[in-house]
């Protein structure tokens, strides 16, 4: 029987023990260093970016699950160079300032520097900034006006005193003559040819530019103010715990809505009855939670909503008067008349001769028309959001709310 010839040289005993403890000692290695890798910091590997043209995070990110994605685009962002920086992903480290819970684009900021409100408040050009007010308006009123109605304007705000802030809003774009009224050169005048109460509020009034004052005045041009005492105003106002408000009207001016007339013998109203038919439910517009535009005062939590509220392209503001009610709660207890001060609506239609003769109408049949179609809009686009809100969290909607 042949006997089998084995090749090679057989291995010593110790020679074995080596390569044995070497494979062990290999492994074990490979094990520690295969568990710490996750803690190590890539962004400290000071290495040429051209060794790494093409980096699939995607590809990293699942070959090694520990490693959040943040980490991996920091890593990268460091072995790139610092080339730039991501908007969706900003570069965190220590020495960079980032702070989410700044408002929306001044992250990179230190919070104490961020000043994200601010005033109606007229400076010095020298001096100290801390020296500069004498005392700060607590309450704001606007008007928007054009200069032929010069003299009502002028008995108007003498009837506020130095705590209001009164801006004045051009729509004939004559500012300078008003300087013959010792009051306008404390005024802030801003001017834009044929332009609205509510153009002017959307763009000048934002929430955070009025937010120093606790009331807001979005006052017409032609209000009779004899029997009309601003402070006293604010007052019953603050007592009833009224958010949106307005004057009483009187009566033997003739008013549209019977919520707004005055009453005699009360402070406050918050309700009235209206035509047969015009009120479904006596807690909803016009028959309560309810003022006109004409003359609305608005707190300045109140008015941060009313402001998002109106449309960009809706200059006129019908359909607010019912909508405004969204922003209270409860509408019909924090929405109300003021009847101890009271105005009177003199109805001159000066805004109506701002418009354009078309097709054989008048300039202010024009200008009348674009409201009736803009209150349409507006209860139109607030019907269909509140629509595709309730379909979204798939609730049921209540009963419409637009008018």
């Amino acid at each position: 029987m042949p006997i089998p010839i084995r090749s090679g040289t057989p291995k010593k005993p110790s020679e074995m023990t080596r390569l044995f403890m070497t494979t062990f000692i290999g492994i074990i290695f490979g094990f520690f260093l295969g568990i710490s890798f996750p803690t190590l910091s890539l962004s400290k590997m000071n290495l040429p970016s051209s060794l790494f043209p093409s980096i699939d995070l995607t590809y990293i990110e699942d070959k090694y699950s520990g490693i959040s994605k943040q980490a991996l685009f920091n890593a990268w962002s460091s072995l790139k160079g610092n080339k730039g920086d991501s908007p969706l992903h900003p570069r965190y480290n220590e020495t960079e300032i980032w702070v989410p819970t700044n408002p929306r684009g001044a992250e990179r900021l230190p919070p104490g520097i961020v000043a994200s409100e601010s005033d109606f408040y007229l400076r010095r050009l020298w001096g100290l900034p801390s020296e500069d007010l004498t005392i700060q308006p607590r309450y704001l009123v606007t008007f928007t006006v054009g200069y032929d109605q010069k003299k009502n304007i002028d008995a108007a705000v003498k009837k506020f005193s130095e705590n209001f802030t009164i801006v004045l809003f051009h729509y004939d774009g004559r500012t300078t003559e008003w300087d013959e009224f010792e009051w306008s050169k404390r005024t802030v005048h801003i001017s834009a040819h044929k332009q609205t109460k509510w153009w002017y509020a959307k763009r000048f009034l934002h929430p955070d530019i009025v937010a120093p004052y606790d009331y807001i005045f979005l006052w017409d041009e032609d209000l009779g103010v004899e029997h009309f005492d601003a402070e006293k105003y604010i007052k019953l106002v603050r007592k009833y715990g009224l958010e949106i408000s307005q004057p009483g009207l009187d009566p033997d001016r003739g008013t549209t809505w019977a919520m707004t007339k005055r009453r005699d013998g009360v402070e406050v109203h918050k309700d009235t009855e209206e035509r047969p038919g015009w009120c479904t439910d006596p807690h909803l517009p016009p028959c309560a939670a309810f003022v006109e535009i004409m003359a609305t005062v608005f707190s300045r939590d109140a008015w941060r909503c009313v402001w998002h509220m109106i449309q960009n392209d809706l200059v006129h503001g019908w359909g607010l008067d019912f909508a405004m009610r969204k922003c209270v709660e409860p509408a019909h207890e924090k929405i109300g008349v003021v009847d101890a001060q009271w105005i009177i609506h003199q109805g001159v239609p000066s805004l109506g001769s701002q418009g354009q003769a078309q097709k054989g109408k008048a300039p202010w049949e024009g200008v009348r028309e674009r409201c009736r179609k803009e209150w349409t809009m507006f209860q139109d686009r607030m019907t269909n959001a509140e629509k595709v809100y309730y379909k979204a969290m798939e609730i049921d909607p209540p009963n419409s709310t637009a008018r």
